[in-house]
C-alpha cells in the first residue's frame, strides 16, 4: 500500500541509521514529506543522498539531548517542509553498567537519550498539532519495557519509562485528536543489536534465535511497517497504546 501519508511530513529522531533510517524510508514511500536528526552526520547526508527527493527529505544533525538543537533542526525543517504532522521518536542508545559503580552523569547521559529527549521533541512539535487538532507520536520503546537481560542496567529503567510517558501524553493530548503510542521493538538487526552481540559470547545469537518462535530477529524494515500504520489515519482510534513487534518473543516461557 502507497500514499497513507500523502501531505504528511513527519520528524524521526535517530534517523541515519537501523530503525530510524528504514522508518525514513518507508514513511517516504507513504507519500509524506521526512525530515530527520541524528548526531552522526556522515550516515546522515549518505541516506540523504541515498533517497534522492530533495522536495520532500531534509536533514539537521543535531544533539537530540539538547533543546537548542532541536528546536534549530525542527524550525529549519518547518521552514523547508512545512509544520511537522508526525513524530516519530527513534533515537536511543544501549546501556551497559553497574548499578553500583554507575555514575550520576553516566544515568543522566542514558536518560537524556532514551527518555526525555522523547519529552524535548514532542513538546517541540506539538504547538502545531494541538492547533490543527491533529497530529500522531510514535515513540520508539523495547522489550525492554516488558522483560529485560541482565547486564544492561538501567536501559530496562528508561524505556520503560517511555512507555509511561507514552501513555500519560496520550491522556493529555487527546481531547485535541492528537495520538501518541509506542512501538516495542525485539531483537531487531541493527547496530545496537550487534553491538550486543559483540560484548556477549559467539553462542548467545544462537540461543537468542533459538527462543524466538519464528526462528529469526526482524528488520528494521519490519518495525517501520507498523509504525507508519500508526502514523496513518488508518490508525485514528488508536492512541495511548505499546505495541509488541517481537516475532512472539515475549510471548513464551522460558525453557
Amino acid at each position: 500500500m502507497t500514499g497513507r501519508l500523502e501531505g504528511e511530513h513527519i520528524l524521526v529522531t535517530g534517523g541515519s541509521r537501523g530503525i530510524g533510517a528504514a522508518v525514513v524510508e518507508k514513511c517516504l514511500s507513504e507519500g509524506a514529506r521526512v525530515s530527520f536528526i541524528d548526531i552522526e552526520e556522515a550516515e546522515g547526508q549518505a541516506l540523504l543522498d541515498r533517497l534522492a527527493a530533495p522536495e520532500r527529505t531534509f536533514f539537521g544533525r543535531g544533539d537530540i539531548r539538547s533543546a537548542e538543537d532541536i528546536a534549530r533542526v525542527h524550525g529549519a525543517a518547518v521552514a523547508r517542509l512545512g509544520a511537522v504532522t508526525g513524530l516519530v521518536n527513534n533515537a536511543g542508545r544501549n546501556s551497559y553498567a553497574d548499578p553500583v559503580a554507575m555514575t550520576e552523569e553516566q544515568w543522566e547521559d542514558v536518560f537524556s537519550v532514551d527518555l526525555k529527549s522523547a519529552w524535548l521533541v514532542a513538546r517541540a512539535v506539538l504547538p502545531a498539532m494541538l492547533a490543527v487538532k491533529r497530529g500522531s507520536i510514535v515513540n520508539i520503546a523495547s522489550v525492554h519495557a516488558n522483560m529485560t537481560y541482565k547486564g544492561m542496567f538501567p536501559y530496562a529503567a528508561a524505556k520503560s519509562g517511555l512507555v509511561g510517558l507514552t501513555r500519560s501524553l496520550a491522556l493529555e493530548v487527546g481531547p485535541q485528536q492528537v495520538r501518541v503510542n509506542a512501538v516495542s521493538p525485539g531483537y531487531t538487526e541493527t547496530f545496537l543489536v550487534r553491538e550486543f552481540f559483540e560484548r556477549n559470547s559467539a553462542e548467545l545469537r544462537a540461543t537468542v534465535l533459538g527462543a524466538h518462535p519464528m526462528g529469526r530477529m526482524g528488520k528494521p524494515a519490519e518495525i517501520a511497517n507498523v509504525v507508519a500504520f500508526l502514523l496513518s489515519d488508518e490508525a485514528n482510534f488508536v492512541t495511548g497504546a505499546n505495541w509488541l513487534v517481537d516475532g512472539g518473543l515475549t510471548a513464551r516461557f522460558a525453557g
